[in-house]
């Protein structure tokens, strides 16, 4: 879609282009024929983060944060302050004289924390003397608390006071965390996930590391909140691990493979490295009942209720795949290395399902397993009771460079950002032109033509 308006684009990966996954011009099912790129940072765009129905922050390596409109494509403010990259971000919604105000938390590798005030402008606080950068931020509503990680995990109230931290970590670091019920988090670090308890004394507050859980193989690179009761994890050698929220005990174990024998013995090192890479899974997202993995250039939907894989394209883009998300009618959407953005649809599979080569899938399930397994053995499925199809309805090409991840709007439209420095805001065609001629109509009306 649109590739004749910025050219053709060959893929950035090493993946063999496949002809099955490019599906040309006409795209029925994909509304998004029009686009308006956004020019304003000068390096790699990281993050996109929603602050209300019509605003939203984009920032990354030029260490800008920017606000735009996402109906105008303006960019309405500039938030500068931050002297290298950003390596995190985050909307804080709050009530204050009985109205709800949204802030950005940003941090830097600058080794600074900073609470923006996105209608102002201003920088409301700011927090310099760190130890380390922080990698990821967290956000506890029924506590009006935030954490921030690194080498360490703090807890900030709203005022950006520190409450509590706990002990120098690894230099790993956390890299990634998700709340539990009863004021527990989880947090990813390097192999292993630690279990914090966040005590409550009157208005004080401590952190406690209660557990640690070291059943993943590798590291660990994706933590999503699933549901209530349950969380997921996903390891560098492609291990999908599903937590009990409450016990913290494994639900579901998958070992995500495929095994090809190598050609001689001097390439074997350089298959086996191949191979490890593209199994890594990088991204993660659910809607509470499914999983979408993005592993390597591949995508695998997996049924959460039923602990089996319900669809997956071992090759889905050209190169790895970055961010992915579930979307309403058995649809997802994907973005990749390649500068891609596509969006896919589950459906019933009319002939066999593709087969599955062996070791492709390990699937067995593991009930509250606490001690570290050394590389269970996978097993060969035949057959895959409830396999769907996975097929591409809609390829979005307008990005020169990997795009990092997309932030929608629903009807308002869909945002990528990229490592060309440039937004990108994707509308439905339709739609947009339903309203350009309702206003039309509207100024025919005020001129008192009608």
């Amino acid at each position: 879609m649109l590739r004749w308006i910025l050219g053709g684009r060959e893929a950035q990966g090493t993946v063999e282009k496949s002809a099955a996954l490019f599906i040309g011009e006409e795209q029925p099912k994909n509304c998004f024929t029009e686009m308006q790129v956004l020019k304003g940072h000068f390096d790699i765009v990281r993050f996109l983060v929603q602050i209300d129905d019509l605003r939203f922050a984009s920032a990354g390596d030029d260490g800008l944060v920017l606000i735009w409109n996402v109906e105008t494509g303006d960019c309405l403010i500039e938030l500068r302050g931050h002297t290298q990259q950003i390596t995190a971000m985050i909307s804080y919604t709050f009530i204050r004289g009985g109205n709800a105000h949204t802030a950005l938390i940003t941090a830097s590798s600058d080794r600074t924390l900073s609470l923006w005030d996105p209608d102002s402008g201003n920088r409301v606080q700011n927090i310099s003397d760190l130890q380390s950068p922080v990698k990821c931020l967290l956000v506890l509503v029924c506590l009006d608390v935030w954490l921030s990680g690194g080498n360490e995990l703090c807890v900030w109230n709203r005022d950006f006071e520190l409450q509590c931290k706990t002990v120098h970590h690894s230099d790993a670091g956390i890299s990634a965390m998700v709340e539990l019920p009863k004021n527990f988090i989880a947090a990813a670090m390097d192999k292993e996930i630690v279990i914090f308890k966040l005590n409550l004394s009157g208005s004080d507050i401590a952190v406690m590391a209660m557990r640690h859980l070291a059943d993943h193989q590798d590291t660990i690179h994706s933590l999503i909140h699933i549901n209530d009761g349950l969380f997921a994890s996903g390891s560098h050698i492609g291990e999908l691990i599903i937590w009990d929220s409450v016990d913290w005990t494994i639900q579901a174990y998958e070992h995500i493979l495929w095994e090809e024998p190598a050609r001689d013995g001097q390439s074997e090192f350089k298959l086996n490295h191949q191979k490890q890479i593209e199994r890594s899974i990088q991204h993660m997202s659910s809607d509470g009942e499914y999983i979408v993995a993005a592993i390597g250039s591949g995508l695998y939907v997996y049924n959460v209720l039923m602990k089996s894989v319900v669809a997956y394209r071992r090759i889905a883009h050209d190169s790895n795949v970055l961010h992915t998300v579930l979307q309403q009618d058995g649809r997802l959407m994907s973005c990749s290395e390649d500068g891609s953005v596509r969006m896919w649809e589950l459906q019933d599979l009319p002939l066999p399902a593709e087969p599955a080569s062996s070791g492709f899938f390990g699937m067995f399930g593991t009930f509250g397993r606490s001690s570290k397994q050394t590389g269970p053995p996978a097993k060969k499925i035949p057959e895959v009771p409830g396999l769907r199809s996975l097929e591409l309805i809609g390829d979005l090409i307008g990005h020169s460079g990997a795009v990092q991840m997309f932030l929608s709007f629903k009807e308002k439209g869909l945002v990528t950002c990229s490592t060309d420095h440039l937004l990108i805001i994707w509308k439905d065609g339709e739609f947009q032109s339903q309203l350009r001629s309702l206003a039309v109509f509207q100024k025919l009306e005020e001129n008192q033509e009608l």
